[in-house]
């Protein structure tokens, strides 16, 4: 347990590491890719090394070097891994149940029990429409799921993502290596339409070709080739968000550096939001910095941000009137029920928090002291952290959960009230 250390106001400048969700991906793109790449700026944490490790399982040999990490691409001859531990890793297992399906052979992929009552039922059902033998060994489309993989001929799916987007995500991302090509056809969402974009500029930068009609079709050529070479993560943006909440909520100024407005990580419109409660919005140098201002409730859909829910619904705390955030009932579905999660630990400090059926309804006010239960997630420890730079005594439980997505968190966060 750590306690966070009240501040009366934030004026910091902070460097974040490098993307997750791209980290995924160009991992993952770079061990298809024929010969070697190197990927400066990775984020290591416990999700990425869960799939920097699985990569290697199959038959992708890795190593570090200086800051980077090196990656000797198969052109997609990955071997069969036998069994892969993903931990509660849902992008890992969901991109790499896909992957599976090019190892010659059985491979397993499972995780902790809650990732066991994570779903992946849509993905299955998406692979088999393409031929590939995949099945929930439990029966009821949670893993353990077993994939045997060889040749992907190619084919038509329709596929639905209204839980997930990683469905779509982990199918193109094979799509270029089959023999025949794949066209998709999404029937349901698909939700978190920002992660499908970075799925297809990955592929893009490591010049492959993806066809498309906004987020309904897809069609990705078969027999293409990714291009091995040297690629650099963008700073993480849902990262970034807290250090811009801890600002709203104290009426600081944070600058976070090495990112820009123009990047396709669907969380830079948590600076939306923070403007529209009052907040102030400014380019700063080779980042942008969040001054807070008096705050105001307001109304957002957030489907295309979903991990930045707990953080605003912190910086809702503070703010005079209702916030409701609209739209994210796949948070349910994530490393724990978010959105119950939210409204439990709100609630604890007071705040007249509630769950609705898509989404979360918070009344405002004068938040107090508590300690902070994470469900072992960690956007849950990281988010209520901001809550504890206003309000003394506010502890959270089990804060090295935040090891899944941020390693070095608890040394930056210091940073904000240690000088």
């Amino acid at each position: 347990m750590i306690e966070i250390q009240p501040v009366s106001t934030v004026l910091a400048e902070v460097n974040v590491p490098g993307s997750k969700s791209y980290t995924h991906r160009l991992l993952i793109a770079a061990a298809l890719a024929d010969g070697r790449s190197t990927i400066e700026n990775m984020l290591e944490s416990e999700d990425t090394l869960l799939t920097l490790k699985a990569l290697e399982q199959m038959g992708v040999p890795a190593e570090a070097e200086g800051k980077r990490r090196v990656v000797h691409g198969t052109g997609g001859r990955l071997a069969a891994a036998g069994e892969l531990y993903l931990g509660n890793s849902g992008t890992s297992m969901r991109l790499l149940t896909a992957v599976s399906a090019l190892a010659g052979g059985a491979t397993v992929l499972t995780g902790t029990p809650r990732m066991r009552e994570r779903p992946v039922a849509d993905l299955i059902d998406g692979l088999r429409q393409l031929n590939i033998d995949a099945v929930s060994l439990s029966e009821n489309g949670c893993p353990p799921i077993r994939v045997i993989g060889g040749p992907v001929a190619g084919g038509r799916v329709r596929l639905r993502c209204g839980v997930s987007s990683q469905y779509l995500s982990g199918i193109l991302l094979i799509s270029p290596l089959s023999m025949n090509g794949v066209e998709i056809a999404v029937v349901e969402g698909p939700v978190s339409k920002p992660y499908i974009d970075m799925t297809v500029d990955v592929m893009a930068r490591l010049g492959v070709a993806v066809e498309r009609e906004g987020y309904t079709r897809f069609f990705v050529p078969g027999g293409q080739a990714y291009r091995a070479g040297d690629y650099r993560v963008e700073t993480d943006v849902s990262n970034a968000g807290y250090f811009w909440a801890a600002a709203a909520v104290t009426g600081g100024r944070v600058t976070v550096r090495g990112v820009s407005r123009n990047s396709r990580q669907g969380d830079i419109r948590l600076l939306d939001c923070l403007e529209r409660m009052g907040c102030g919005v400014h380019p700063d140098g080779d980042g942008i910095a969040v001054t807070g201002g008096r705050l105001t409730g307001i109304t957002v859909d957030m489907s295309d941000m979903p991990d930045m829910v707990p953080t605003l619904g912190v910086v809702a705390a503070f703010a005079d009137g209702l916030t409701e955030i609209q739209n994210v009932a796949h948070l349910r579905a994530k490393e724990c029920d978010r959105l119950s999660a939210v409204a439990v630990e709100l609630s604890k400090m007071g705040i007249d928090a509630r769950c609705t059926e898509s989404g979360l309804r918070i009344q405002g006010g004068l938040p107090r002291a508590a300690d902070i239960d994470t469900y072992d997630d960690h956007r849950i420890a990281m988010a209520f952290s901001v809550a504890g730079l206003r309000i003394p005594g506010v502890r959270i439980k089990e804060e090295g959960c935040v090891e899944k997505s941020f390693p070095t968190y608890w040394k930056v966060f210091e940073g904000l009230y240690s000088k």
